[in-house]
Formats: C-alpha cells, sequence, structure tokens
C-alpha cells in the first residue's frame, strides 16, 4: 500500500521534484553564482519566450495534434515585426501585426488538417518550408538590424520594480491559458477531442472547429515568441526561432504528468520549461561543454517523451 501510495506522489508531483532536485545539486555546486538574485531574474527572463511558444505546443498537442512549424512562425514574428518597426509604425502595432500574421497562418495550418484530413505533421512541415522561403524573401537571409527604433525593444528590456517585463508577460500569458484550458467550455472540448477524437464527434463536438483555434493558438504564441526574443536583442534574426522548436516540444513531454496524467496542461509545460532553462543556465555556469549540453538536454527529451507514453499508458 505504500508503495502504492508512493507511485501515485512520483506521478502526480514527479516533475516538480525533478525541478527542485535540479535548483538543489546546481545550489549546492555554484551557491553564490547560480542562487543569486541577479541569476533567478536572469533565469526568468530567459526562459519567458520558451514558455510562451512552449503554452502554443501545449494547445496543439491537447487536441492530438503536432506543429512542426513553430520554430519557422517564432521567426517569422521576429522579422515581420521588426521590418514593420524599419518602416516607421508604431512599436505597438508591429508586434500585434507580426503575432496575427503568425496567427493566421496557423489558421491555415488547422483547416488544412481540419478539412482535408491532412496529417499535421506533413502540413506543418510544408508550412515551415513555405515559412523559412518566405522570411528569406524578406530579408535575403540577413539579420535585420539596421533603422530599427530604440522604442522597439522596449518589450524586451523593459523591468518593472526590478522584474523584466518578459518575465510577468510570462506569468500573464500561464494564467490566462491555464484559466482558458481548465475553466472554459472550449478549453474542456479541446482536451475531449484530444482525449477521443470520434468520441467528441458522435458527441456532437466541432471537432475541426477546436482544431483550428488550437492552431491558430498555436501560432499567435509563436509569433509573440519571435518578437518578444526580437525585442529583447534589438534585431530580428532569420533563425532566431529554429532553436526553440525541439525546446518547446521536451517542456510540454515533461510537463505532461505533472497534474494530469500523460495529458499536455499549462502548469505542467511551465514546470518543464523551467527544468530545461535552470538546466541550461547551471550548465553554463560550470562551464560544461556545449556538446555535452545538447547530450543532456537531448536525453532529457527522450526520457520525457518515454515517461508521457508510459502515463498514458497507465491511466
Amino acid at each position: 500500500m505504500a508503495t502504492g501510495r508512493m507511485k501515485k506522489i512520483l506521478q502526480s508531483y514527479g516533475k516538480l521534484l525533478a525541478l527542485a532536485a535540479v535548483i538543489v545539486v546546481f545550489g549546492l555546486l555554484r551557491p553564490k553564482a547560480f542562487l543569486s538574485l541577479k541569476n533567478m531574474i536572469n533565469i526568468s527572463r530567459q526562459m519567458a519566450p520558451l514558455v510562451i511558444i512552449s503554452i502554443g505546443a501545449t494547445m496543439v498537442m491537447a487536441v492530438n495534434e503536432f506543429d512542426l512549424s513553430v520554430g519557422s512562425m517564432a521567426s517569422l514574428g521576429g522579422v515581420c515585426a521588426a521590418l514593420l518597426a524599419v518602416a516607421g509604425m508604431p512599436t505597438l502595432l508591429c508586434f500585434l501585426l507580426a503575432a496575427a500574421f503568425c496567427m493566421l497562418l496557423g489558421i491555415v495550418n488547422g483547416l488544412i488538417v481540419a478539412r482535408f484530413r491532412v496529417l499535421s505533421f506533413i502540413t506543418t512541415l510544408g508550412m515551415s518550408t513555405v515559412v523559412d522561403g518566405l522570411i528569406y524573401r524578406l530579408t535575403g537571409g540577413a539579420t535585420v538590424f539596421q533603422g530599427i527604433p530604440k522604442s522597439f525593444s522596449w518589450f524586451g528590456t523593459t523591468r518593472i520594480a526590478g522584474i523584466p517585463l518578459l518575465t510577468v508577460a510570462m506569468i500573464l500569458f500561464v494564467a490566462a491559458y491555464w484559466f482558458f484550458m481548465r475553466h472554459t467550455v472550449a478549453g474542456r472540448r479541446m482536451y475531449a477531442v484530444g482525449g477521443n477524437e470520434e468520441a467528441a464527434r458522435i458527441a456532437g463536438l466541432a471537432v475541426g472547429r477546436y482544431k483550428v483555434l488550437a492552431f491558430a493558438l498555436c501560432g499567435l504564441m509563436a509569433g509573440l515568441t519571435g518578437v518578444a526574443v526580437a525585442s529583447r536583442v534589438g534585431s530580428a534574426n532569420t533563425t532566431a526561432g529554429a532553436g526553440y522548436f525541439l525546446q518547446a516540444y521536451a517542456a510540454v513531454y515533461i510537463g505532461c504528468t505533472v497534474s494530469r496524467q500523460g495529458v499536455p496542461n499549462v502548469i505542467g509545460t511551465l514546470v518543464g520549461a523551467a527544468i530545461l532553462s535552470i538546466l541550461a543556465n547551471g550548465l553554463t555556469i560550470l562551464q560544461t561543454p556545449t556538446y555535452l549540453q545538447s547530450i543532456i538536454t537531448g536525453g532529457i527529451i527522450i526520457l520525457a517523451v518515454i515517461a508521457q507514453r508510459l502515463g498514458k499508458e497507465s491511466v
């Protein structure tokens, strides 16, 4: 009986315990550098874009689909925002239009998957290629930085009472999407679609509509991620979003067993992103070679996928 209780605890809180363990280990190895307030704030700022794009991935996985275009979408969001800023548009409008354009492309993804029953892997792989081509057409493959006004960096560099605005935005997005998925009809129906699409269809749910909604939200969050990264560095790199693709889905898989066994959820995604970000920060402080950091991160992704699959089977 005690063994069963321990198993339930590990299933419910295993990732939170893993997060605590990572913090304790790096705290013991480099207490002054790692546990400093400055470093904690730095981690929160660095993980904000990852959390934002991972929330979008969570939406798509909630309806049992997959979006391979999130990295390219993020790159496009930053490029569009930067080009609009160079053209003289107000900064906030640049950000909103760039995010809206990515959301529109997400809707296209969703319509193709829902209406034509094309596998999401194929659809979004094709969209990723299209977006990469569009980025090259807009920039010629060069980083956009000349002519960007100083106001473009306000979102990525502003602090409120010492807390980065990116961190505040991350917290607000997590709260908003947690409420949406947990306490709204649309959120619960998205889970129903992802849990058993045929049963949801028989029950009269508009399955296609909720899949389109999921892809639209994924595109929106990817675009906002690109905007956040471009604003933080004051320029738009044409491949800025590429590094977030695998990490985003790793965060979702790691978080799948935090609150609901095997099911993508926003709070779990936040924990998964925190584990990855803290791990990267701690390994950098320990001066771990880049290749070894990649090996460790890749291993964690594989273990997370295995754990997510085992979690579903045990439900």
